[in-house]
């Protein structure tokens, strides 16, 4: 791709393409293709997209499609996937679907797993998985969505380095019968390595006599994790070209295999694999991943929508939202390009989002009848993760399918003047303009499986989206000053900062 990616002609035919159609009927765009829904809709590893509902047409499509053969994204996922180097700034690859490939090495996590859910290390009945950013919000994902019911020890997962985080964890275990799992790809994250001396000073006094040994570590780094103290045998090292974000199948997910056996981390990364197959060979226009990455392209910045909604009607998936603004925001929130040169279109959205129906009563007044452009993504799965019968579920799959629909019909100023009795003033306020962008997201059914599949297809989007934009989504340079910043107040207040952040330091500290 060129570094003027806005002069290049599938840029320009999408930008003139954009003011034309501004205000284009996505309803109108049923009537006029027959074909839209089918063409719009992929089923793929258990799970089915709807993308017919967002503001594109046929001739939308094909100017995406355009752009991608001029951003190579077929090239670009050939790279990704052969190992080769993705990452420009830090002449890296990217291997974190490596990881979830038959060839992967995932013995020694294996069998550290049956050894201790066998009893080979003591009566382990909970876990202290301590991590922040990727090593964390992956794990808890996947902890919260799948282990409510596995039968291995109990897991609490600790990032923050607010010592409350820590205190809470801590009073639900037993010290006799915890182990520790420290996750840091460097060993010196210090949110991470401060957690970790708290936890392991929570053990010493509680009678664990050797606390070090009660600890596993996961890392790029294992020689840093060797000097810590941590035995060979319970190092379980990564790949340095595995991304913290993209961390979860490697032995980053280390607790939830914990909590529901072998078995099912298998299956996550079976899952997976068949959405990384999809994504390798199928054509854009019936790739589920690399399609939502154009429409997102399309309506973020060409549209001008600057927030992405994701709404998950089912609570085993409410951390999906956190998860993804991670992912997409550490990965996509760049301004220039893979060569360094500053861009000048916006890239990715902000995302954010909620729980179905809890959301309904109380951002979904904003997406009706604000005035910003959102486009919605809605998740949701077909089998209940309940039994309680009757119509929980029902409600709960039509409150999401109507909340659709709703935000694509909307509602006439003469339909709602008929249910005013003639207030005008109260019909334009019942008033709803309708043709909101939405996508559905539906699952068969939530397991292992279809998570990984899932959580597979958010990777791929995220990358082919930042492929067609021009950038990296493989480093994370921002995230890197606040901590500089941090280590430089550590030690006083220095002179140098502006005199807020000084007042505000000599006030707290």
């Amino acid at each position: 791709m060129t570094e003027t990616l806005s002069q290049t002609a599938p840029w320009q035919a999408l930008a003139a393409h954009a003011a034309e159609t501004a205000d284009a009927s996505i309803l109108a765009m049923f009537d006029a293709d027959p074909g839209r829904l089918a063409r719009l809709t992929v089923d793929v590893a258990g799970l089915h997209f709807d993308f017919a509902k967002l503001r594109a047409d046929t001739r939308t499509i094909e100017l995406l499609e355009a752009l991608a053969r001029a951003g190579d994204l077929d090239g670009w996922k050939r790279r990704l996937l052969a190992g080769e180097v993705v990452n420009a700034s830090e002449r890296r690859a990217a291997t974190h679907a490596a990881e979830r490939s038959a060839a992967a090495d995932h013995a020694p996590m294996r069998a550290l797993v049956e050894a201790v859910r066998a009893g080979a290390h003591g009566d382990i009945r909970h876990v202290l998985h301590i991590g922040i950013g990727g090593s964390a919000l992956g794990p808890a994902l996947l902890l919260d969505a799948l282990g409510r019911h596995g039968d291995g020890p109990e897991v609490a997962v600790v990032a923050n380095i607010d010592g409350v985080a820590l205190a809470e964890a801590c009073a639900r275990f037993d010290p006799a019968h915890t182990m520790v799992v420290i996750v840091s790809k460097t060993f010196t994250t210090i949110e991470t390595m401060t957690n970790s001396e708290g936890a392991i000073a929570w053990l010493r006094a509680g009678g664990v006599g050797d606390p070090v040994a009660r600890c596993v570590a996961v890392t790029a780094a294992p020689a840093k994790a060797a000097a810590f103290g941590i035995a060979d045998d319970r190092i379980l090292p990564f790949a340095e070209s595995v991304g913290g974000r993209y961390s979860l199948w490697s032995a980053v997910g280390l607790p939830f295999a914990l909590r529901s056996a072998w078995p099912a981390f298998q299956a996550l990364l079976d899952g997976a694999a068949a959405m990384d197959a999809h994504f390798a060979t199928t054509p854009l226009v019936r790739n589920a991943p690399a399609l939502a990455a154009a429409m997102d392209v399309w309506h973020a910045t060409f549209l001008g929508a600057e927030t992405r909604a994701v709404f998950a009607y089912d609570e085993r998936l409410r951390l999906i939202p956190p998860y993804l603004q991670q992912l997409e925001m550490e990965s996509n929130g760049k301004r220039v390009t893979r060569k360094g040169a500053p861009v000048d279109w916006a890239t990715a959205p902000i995302t954010w989002g909620g729980t179905g129906t809890d959301a309904q009563h109380a951002v979904f007044q904003l997406l009706h009848q604000g005035t910003h452009l959102v486009p919605v993504e809605f998740l949701a799965v077909v089998e209940p993760g309940h039994a309680l019968g009757g119509s929980y579920h029902r409600q709960l799959l039509t409150n999401c399918f109507a909340q659709a629909a709703a935000l694509l019909r909307g509602r006439s100023y003469d339909e709602a003047l008929a249910l005013s009795g003639g207030d005008a003033a109260l019909a334009h306020a019942k008033t709803f303009p309708g043709n909101r962008p939405s996508s559905t997201i539906l699952l068969g059914r939530l397991d292992a499986s279809t998570l990984g599949a899932l959580l597979a297809f958010y990777e791929h989007r995220t990358f082919a989206a930042a492929t067609l934009l021009g950038i990296n989504p493989f480093d994370q340079w921002g995230v890197e000053l606040g901590k500089e910043m941090a280590k430089a107040m550590d030690g006083g207040v220095p002179a140098s900062f502006d005199p807020s952040t000084v007042d505000l330091l000599r006030r707290a500290l």
